[in-house]
């Protein structure tokens, strides 16, 4: 029997919380540190699945990995003996193991890797990481389920690349090859987001030279080596904005702490002009909500936008919403399989494309669901929370690659909420 989460709806979220350290950093972090020649010491790290995976990848690949999970902190050493092929199945399970190409390409100058797993939550193909990776002098080989890169002359040389679209992922994995690089690279229509700040800032601490990340234009001097580094992760955007939006969903009054309020903006703006209070301190925020919110429409967009990643928890949130509100996902196509779950819960929701239409009722119901995705998985938790009896919640294999502990620390604040199976 597969596990499950069980939800006894209806109680208010009150207390205080800690959110972790990013997921979407770690994952680029964790194989970055294969570039160092030296023990790179990460803290902050989130307890979660796509942790255990990379570290175990990284293993595989022939670093030393000294995983502390309770104090969430890593060191891994790959200063000799790193393979430069992960080919292996285990770099199929998940989507993050692309950075090994940018990562293993920079460093040694040639690297294979199985193609990634991940969500299904639509189209993410990887033609702008290769595209930068040829732009850098890397031949690129295409096989059965491999991706082969090897480099003329054996290093990597410096470019200006401009990228089609925004992409996070291209953005971190150009901007890893790039930074072992012979000569400058700059990098145009650059992703903004924290966790490429993040990645920057990890990559500039072993001796990378990197400048404005967090800007639509990065520019990277090649370096000869990289060194290790003692690195904290910044605080998970994504978990932040799921606790705010349970809080505010549950007509809850939570304080989070080990955040940065500047990352949560776009989210605390829609929250604000759903009738919802916000208090920002230096690192915390306190969200609190007296009234059912209001209607309001969604646009996701990249970062400083609203994210992508937020966009199905605050549909849940939108189901009992006064009015009928507008969600419209820019970034993914397919970011809608959720709704059908909330309709079994008494949602009213129709989809158009890339926009769905969300009619607020008074208030769900508990009934079975099961999580498509990571971030789907999170809204249901949310639809659980608010509505009336039980709801149980499947396929948390997906949750739990992406939140630590999230039904402890929601029942930490006051939540009904445990596993079984």
């Amino acid at each position: 029997m597969s596990e499950k989460l069980i939800i006894s709806g209806g109680k208010r979220l009150v207390g205080h919380v800690s959110a972790c350290g990013a997921k979407n950093a770690a994952v680029a972090i964790l194989p970055a540190a294969l570039m160092a020649e030296g023990v790179c010491t990460i803290e902050n790290l989130p307890d979660i699945l796509d942790v255990k995976l990379l570290n175990a990848i990284s293993h595989e690949l022939g670093a030393k990995v000294d995983y502390d999970s309770e104090n969430a902190c890593v060191k891994v050493d790959a200063t000799e003996g790193i393979s430069h092929e992960a080919t292996f199945e285990m770099a199929r399970k998940m989507r993050a193991s692309y950075y090994y190409l940018g990562a293993l390409l920079g460093r040694f100058g040639k690297a294979a890797i199985a193609l990634p797993g991940g969500c299904s939550i639509g189209q993410r193909p990887i033609d702008l990481h290769l595209k930068g990776m040829s732009a850098l002098g890397a031949e690129i080989e295409l096989s059965e389920g491999l991706v082969k890169a090897t480099a003329k002359g054996g290093r990597l040389k410096g470019a200006e690349i401009y990228l089609d679209t925004v992409s996070v992922g291209a953005s971190i994995n150009i901007m890893m090859a790039a930074a072992m690089a012979e000569g400058n690279t700059t990098i145009i229509n650059a992703a903004k987001e924290p966790h490429v700040v993040d990645l920057a800032n990890f990559l500039n601490s072993m001796g990378a030279r990197i400048k404005g990340a967090g800007t639509d234009v990065i520019r990277i001097r090649g370096v000869e080596k990289l060194h290790g580094c003692t690195y904290a992760v910044i605080p998970d955007q994504i978990e932040t904005g799921t606790l705010m939006i349970a809080a505010a969903a549950t007509m809850g009054d939570v304080t989070i702490h080990n955040v940065i309020p500047m990352h949560m903006e776009s989210v605390t703006a829609k929250l604000l002009e759903m009738g919802v209070h916000v208090e920002e301190g230096p690192d915390t925020i306190r969200v609190w909500a007296d009234r059912r919110p209001r209607r309001v429409t969604i646009k996701t967009l990249p970062y400083p936008g609203f994210p992508t990643d937020l966009q199905q928890p605050i549909s849940a949130m939108l189901c009992v919403a006064e009015g009928t509100s507008m969600v419209v996902e820019n970034i993914f196509e397919d970011r809608f399989k959720h709704l059908g779950m909330f309709e079994r819960m008494g949602a009213k929701c129709s989809v158009s494309g890339r926009v769905a239409v969300i009619e607020g009722v008074d208030h769900l119901k508990g009934a079975p669901v099961e999580a498509s995705d990571l971030r789907a998985g999170a809204a249901l938790i949310i639809a659980g929370l608010m509505a009336q009896g039980e709801t149980q919640v499947g396929e948390l294999r997906h949750i739990d690659r992406g939140y630590a502990h999230l039904e402890e620390k929601l029942r930490s604040l006051g939540a009904e909420i445990h596993r079984v199976g």
